[in-house]
C-alpha cells in the first residue's frame, strides 16, 4: 500500500514536515496549497527537496468553488485553475483535488456541473494532469460520493475522477459499500481521517477533531475493505484538520501518522483474509508480526537519585529486599511475583517516578520486532556478556516497555544477576520479614500520566504493538480540574494499563510539576496488609470522615468492619460482581503504590473512590496536615 500524508497534518514549515514525512517512513505527500504560499522555496527547489527525500508530490489540494456557477464566473474560475495547472507542472504534481462548491454555486444541476467539470478536464489535459472531485460534507448541493460520482459519470472525461474522503463519508452515515461500485480507474485519490463520536456540526467536527486511524470511532477496516474491493491501487493518504497536532512537534506527528497507517493496512489484511480468503486485489497490503496480547506484568521500574523513600515504602508495604544488580546501581524489590526496580542510573538528583515496565510475552523477539515496525524507537541498553539481553521500546511518553519472556511460574532469568540481599539491607531485612507466603502477590495494575496532546498517541501505542484492548473511558473530577482515565487491559485481565490526562493546571505549576503516576498491588488480604504496613510506621494517604459517612449510607456496611475500614484509611467498591477494597501510601516524588483486593468478580478500579484520592493528594501537596491511621 501506497501511503501520502497531507502537510496540513504537521506543524511547521513545508520544509519541515517534508523532512518528517520522509524520516517517518511515507511514500509521497499531498502538499497543502497555503503551506507553499508561506514558504521561501520556490516550486522547482520544493520539487527538488522531495526528490532528495525519496517523497513522491501526490496531489495539490484544494481548488475550491468551481462548479454549478454561471458562466462569467466559470470563465473566471478555468482561468484560476490554468495557472494552478502550470504550477503543478513545476512542481511535478499529477493530480489536483477539486472540492464541492461550497460559496458560489446558484445552479443545482448535475447536468449543468457536469459539463463544467468536463470543461476543466479539457483545460487538465492540456498540461497532462488529473482532476480528483471531492464531495464535501457540507458542500451546497453535492454532499455525498455517489451523487459526486454521478456527476463525475456525467462529465465522462479521462482527466476528470473522484477523491474519496473517509471523513466526508462516514460523518454524514454514508454506507461505504458502495464504493466498490465506482471503476478503480475513476477513483483518482483516497484520503482518510478518524473521528471521535460529537454532536457537532460537520463543518466544525471536521476541522478541529479529525484524529489518525484507530484514534476516533470510525470502522476504518471496513471503508478500506470496500477500497481494497474496488481494485483501487493508488495511495492512501491521511488528511487531518486537528488543533493538537498543529501545535506539536512534526517528527512525532508523523511517527503517529505512519504507525497509523500501518495498523489499518495490518487489520484490514486481517479482515480480507477472514472475509475474502483465496481472492487476490490489485492493492498489496502488507502484514507484521503476529503476536499475542502480554500475560502479565513481569516487573515496575522507578527511576530515583536516591532510593530511601522508595524502598522505605516497599519495605512497609511487606516487599523483600532481594539484593543490588552486581554492575549497576540497581535495586530489586520482591513480593510473590511483583517485582519494583529501584533504578539510579543516571538519576543524580532525580525524584522518583515510574521509568519503564516490563510485560510478559511469548516472543520477546517477534513482539519488538512488531512494534519497531510500527515505528516504536528501540531502547538502547548496556550489558555485559554474562547478562540477559532484553528487548524494549519507548512508548510514546518516554516510558521503557520491555519485552520479557514468560515463564509457566512466573520467575524472571533476569532477576539472577541481582546479588544476594546483605542481612541489614535497605528497608531492614531479617527477623522483622512477614513469615509464610507474602500477603502482596503480583502487580494488578500501573497508571501512565499522559500529556493531553499525545493521549490518543498513546491508546493507539499500546492497542497496536501489544495488543491491549482499550476499555470505555471515564472522567473523574479533582481539585485541578477534570482527569480522564482510558484503561488499556489484556483480555484476561493480567495486565490493566491505565492512562491518565493530566489536568492543564498541572503542566502550569511552578517548576514544572508532574501529575502522579502509580503501581497498584494484589493483596490476599489487604486489612492484614494495611495492618503490617501500620506496624511498620507507613503513612497512609488519608481518607476524610465524610467519606466513610457516604459509604453507610450507599453500602450499609457492618458497623465494624466500616470502623476497621475507617481506622486504616481504607477505601471501598462494590458492584454486580464483587467488592474491592483498596488504600495508598502518600506520594515521594512522582510515585506512589496502591494496594488492592478483588473480592468476586469485580473488575473495575474504584472510580467513586477516584476523587476522594486527588483531593486528598492535593491537599497533601500543598502541605496540609495529614491524619496519621489508627
Amino acid at each position: 500500500m501506497r501511503t501520502s500524508i497531507a502537510t496540513v497534518c504537521l506543524s511547521g514549515t513545508l520544509e519541515e514536515k517534508m523532512r518528517a514525512c520522509a524520516d517517518a517512513g511515507f511514500d509521497g505527500i499531498e502538499i497543502f496549497e497555503p503551506d507553499l504560499l508561506v514558504s521561501p522555496s520556490s516550486p522547482e527547489q520544493i520539487r527538488a527537496l522531495a526528490d532528495t527525500l525519496g517523497l513522491t508530490l501526490d496531489l495539490y489540494q484544494p481548488f475550491r468553488d468551481f462548479e454549478g456557477v454561471e458562466e462569467p464566473l466559470l470563465t473566471a474560475n478555468l482561468d484560476r485553475a490554468r495557472a494552478k495547472f502550470e504550477l503543478m507542472n513545476r512542481l511535478g504534481i499529477g493530480t489536483m483535488l477539486l472540492c464541492s462548491n461550497v460559496g458560489t454555486a446558484t445552479i443545482d444541476d448535475d447536468a449543468a456541473a457536469a459539463d463544467q467539470l468536463r470543461r476543466l478536464g479539457k483545460l487538465a489535459a492540456g498540461y497532462g494532469v488529473k482532476v480528483a472531485y471531492e464531495a464535501l460534507a457540507w458542500g451546497r448541493y453535492v454532499n455525498d460520493f455517489e451523487h459526486a460520482q454521478r456527476i463525475v459519470d456525467l462529465a465522462d472525461h479521462p482527466q476528470i475522477g473522484t477523491c474519496l474522503d473517509s471523513f466526508h463519508i462516514l460523518s454524514r452515515g454514508w454506507d461505504p459499500a458502495a464504493i466498490e461500485k465506482i471503476p478503480a480507474e475513476k477513483i483518482f485519490f483516497v484520503q482518510l481521517a478518524d473521528a471521535p463520536e460529537l454532536s457537532l456540526d460537520v463543518l466544525s467536527w471536521s476541522r478541529h477533531y479529525r484524529v489518525f486511524p484507530g484514534e476516533g470511532a470510525f470502522d476504518l477496516v471496513r471503508f478500506m475493505a470496500h477500497l481494497v474491493r474496488s481494485g483501487y491501487d493508488g495511495p492512501v493518504s491521511l488528511e487531518i484538520f486537528n488543533d493538537v497536532f498543529r501545535q506539536t512537534a512534526e517528527d512525532r506527528t508523523a511517527v503517529d501518522a505512519m504507525r497509523s497507517l500501518i495498523w489499518l493496512e495490518e487489520r484490514t489484511a486481517s479482515y480480507l483474509a477472514r472475509h475474502d480468503a483465496g481472492t487476490h486485489y490489485p492493492m498489496s497490503l502488507a502484514t507484521l508480526p503476529s503476536v499475542a496480547e502480554p500475560t502479565g506484568f513481569n516487573f515496575a521500574e522507578v527511576k530515583a537519585g536516591s532510593p530511601d523513600t522508595v524502598s522505605a515504602l516497599l519495605h512497609q508495604l511487606g516487599f523483600t529486599f532481594a539484593g543490588r544488580h552486581r554492575t549497576k546501581p540497581v535495586q530489586l524489590w520482591t513480593s510473590g511475583t511483583a517485582r519494583v526496580i529501584i533504578n539510579g542510573q543516571q538519576a543524580g538528583g532525580m525524584e522518583p517516578g515510574i521509568s519503564a515496565l516490563g510485560l510478559d510475552v511469548q516472543d520477546p523477539q517477534a513482539a519488538a520486532s512488531r512494534a519497531v515496525q510500527l515505528r516504536a524507537r528501540p531502547v538502547s541498553r548496556r550489558s555485559q556478556a554474562d547478562e540477559q539481553v532484553l528487548q524494549a521500546v519507548f512508548a510514546p511518553d518516554s516510558t521503557e516497555v520491555f519485552l520479557c519472556e514468560a515463564t509457566a511460574d512466573g520467575t524472571a532469568a533476569w532477576a539472577d544477576e541481582f546479588g544476594p540481599a546483605a542481612e541489614n539491607g535497605p528497608g531492614g531485612t531479617g527477623p522483622d520479614e512477614p513469615a509464610g507466603q507474602p500477603l502482596i502477590s503480583a502487580i494488578d495494575h500501573i497508571n501512565l500520566s499522559q500529556p493531553w496532546q499525545h493521549f490518543d498517541e498513546a491508546v493507539l501505542f499500546y492497542e497496536s504493538t501489544l495488543s491491549l484492548t482499550p476499555i470505555a473511558s471515564q472522567e473523574v473530577p479533582s481539585p485541578m480540574g477534570l482527569v480522564r482515565s482510558q484503561v488499556m487491559r489484556s483480555a484476561d485481565g493480567g495486565v490493566r494499563l491505565a492512562l491518565n490526562i493530566a489536568p492543564l493546571i498541572v503542566e502550569s505549576e511552578p517548576g514544572g510539576a508532574e501529575y502522579p503516576q502509580h503501581v497498584a498491588f494484589t493483596s490476599t488480604d489487604l486489612v492484614a496488609t494495611a495492618r503490617q504496613a501500620a506496624e511498620r510506621g507507613l503513612r497512609f494517604l488519608p481518607v476524610p470522615a465524610n467519606y466513610y459517612e457516604d459509604l453507610a449510607a450507599r453500602f450499609r456496611l457492618d458497623p465494624g468492619f466500616l470502623a476497621e475500614l475507617q481506622d486504616l484509611n481504607l477505601l471501598y467498591d462494590r458492584d454486580g460482581d464483587g467488592e474491592f477494597l483498596h488504600f495508598y501510601t502518600g506520594t515521594v516524588g512522582n510515585v506512589f503504590f496502591e494496594v488492592v483486593e478483588r473480592r468476586g468478580g469485580y473488575e473495575g478500579y474504584g472510580a467513586p473512590n477516584a476523587p476522594v484520592r486527588l483531593a486528598s493528594q492535593y491537599l497533601a501537596s500543598r502541605g496540609e496536615p495529614k491524619r496519621k491511621a489508627g
